[in-house]
């Protein structure tokens, strides 16, 4: 399941799955774009390994990746907490 986290000023919407058995996230970054509807990537966390990019430069994915190591204990936080509400 990937759960809403944040929408940045151009758009971009970061949501993040459930905390998986390994303990890691997988983040899903989406861009709406004129030319290709979106632009789209996952990114596994906490090893920062990107996949399945399409329509994003190097230059972005470097910027969002910088805001991911900002908010990665919330994204953590948050993922523990919609496990908590999914268990009770």
């Amino acid at each position: 399941m990937m759960y809403p986290f944040i929408t940045l000023e151009d758009q971009t919407e970061i949501v993040h799955s459930d905390i998986l058995p390994d303990n890691k996230l997988i983040i899903y970054i989406e861009k709406p774009a004129t030319d290709e509807c979106f632009h789209h990537a996952v990114l596994r966390i906490p090893e920062y390994q990107w996949e399945q990019i399409k329509g994003f430069t190097k230059d972005e994915l470097n910027e969002y990746q910088a805001i991911i190591r900002r908010i990665e204990s919330s994204l953590y936080e948050n993922a523990k907490s919609k496990r908590k509400k999914m268990i009770h």
